[in-house]
């Protein structure tokens, strides 16, 4: 039986869990900051033993503890194993990841996340790269993980995520911004409705989904938009509406932290 460690239990981290777990996969989780409190899901105290014999490891905690967590848990991944980061940062720290792991003789996976994990749980749309992306294809596709190996390089699935940012959140923005000016008009209805039309039939469930995941994951996702302006600030393409959107998710943040 494949054994795969998850590291991080929050919303993703769990929904993975449980969904490999249904699909017959052996999972360990571990969190030092959440309980999950799910029986049938084993959570470890300790790193060591989450990791131990394990075949894949899912780095699931976030860019911005990406690489801390990494230097932790190499050294106590076993050579066979894949370590596999599913966290949405910049190209040169899933490179920074690559190199660590390289060190320990452990083959890494730079993985890219497609869409919410919500709606699909464990059969959410991967990309991956890296030198551990062919292997991990192998071993998550009998849990039926849907994964395309996009390079041989960590960092290049990162790179067409970042891509995918710029897009899904410059629009979370503009939704965000048009309603906000039309809750002010008193017209909110009549332009959701509007928007809705434009979006198709899942048009009011995506404005919903904008708007409330938004605001739930907005310090995740302000980080997120930073990566994705250096990304693009390196092509020396304009980037204007990046930037926008980056002081919305600023204004955001700023908002909750003022309110907390």
């Amino acid at each position: 039986m494949t054994a795969i460690a998850i590291l991080g239990l929050g919303e993703a981290g769990r929904l993975y869990a449980r969904g490999l777990l249904g699909s017959g996969a052996d999972v360990r989780g571990y969190d030092p900051h959440h309980r999950l409190g799910d029986p049938d899901v084993r959570q470890f105290d300790d790193l060591g033993a989450t990791l131990a014999g394990a075949d894949v490891v899912v780095s699931l905690v976030g860019g911005g503890a990406a690489a801390s967590v990494a230097r932790d848990a190499l050294p106590l991944v076993d050579a066979s194993a894949v370590y596999a980061d599913f966290n949405t940062a910049a190209p040169e720290l899933k490179h920074d990841i690559a190199a660590l792991a390289a060190d320990r003789g452990v083959a890494m996976a730079d993985v890219a996340v497609l869409a919410p994990v919500p709606r699909a749980a464990h059969r959410t749309p991967l990309l991956a790269s890296g030198p551990g992306a062919d292997a991990l294809v192998v071993r998550l596709a009998p849990f039926g993980v849907p994964i395309t190996v996009v390079g041989a390089r960590a960092g290049e699935a990162a790179q067409l995520r970042l891509l995918r940012s710029v897009f899904m959140k410059g629009l979370a923005a503009l939704v965000i911004e048009a309603d906000n000016a039309a809750r002010a008009l008193g017209a909110e209805e009549w332009l959701r409705g509007q928007m809705a039309g434009e979006f198709g039939a899942d048009g009011p469930a995506l404005i919903e989904r904008l708007l409330a995941g938004t605001h739930q994951h907005a310090v995740r996702r302000e980080h997120e938009v930073r990566d994705a302006l250096a990304a693009l600030e390196a092509t020396g393409q304009p980037a204007d509406m990046t930037r926008a959107t980056l002081a919305w998710f600023q204004r955001i943040v700023a908002a909750r932290d003022e309110s907390a």
